[in-house]
């Protein structure tokens, strides 16, 4: 069955999205919410979006169940993964994470990243 509607689909908006501090979700540095999904419109492939956070602290290591995109806008981060990539992110830089890696994250100040991901909403 096709779940796209029939008829017109309206898009939807978040006015200054990026200014709200994401929730708490890891140790006391670590901050993630989703804003948008896809997920009553396509609820077997549904999509999620929102912004992550890390303040200088301690390190977030992420297993990743689901692909992810993600865009750094502010900030910056230190990004590597179990293969021994390692990357310094700056606002523009684009990442893919895809299913099954594991990435650590850190920043010497603060980093702020836009992410869509393959997933049900706030399940992250």
């Amino acid at each position: 069955m096709d779940p796209t509607p029939a008829g017109p689909v309206a898009m939807s908006h978040y006015p200054k999205a990026q200014s709200v501090k994401p929730p708490l979700i890891a140790n006391d540095n670590a901050f993630l919410g989703d804003v948008a999904s896809s997920q009553k419109l396509d609820p077997a492939k549904p999509i999620s979006a929102g912004f992550y956070r890390l303040e200088k602290g301690t390190p977030l290591v992420y297993e990743y169940t689901y692909h992810e995109m993600k865009v750094i806008v502010e900030g910056s981060f230190d990004i590597s993964d179990e293969v021994g990539n390692k990357v310094h992110a700056v606002p523009g830089d684009v990442f893919y994470f895809p299913k099954g890696s594991k990435i650590t994250f850190t920043t010497d100040d603060y980093g702020l990243g836009f992410y869509c991901g393959q997933r049900e909403r706030d399940t992250a």
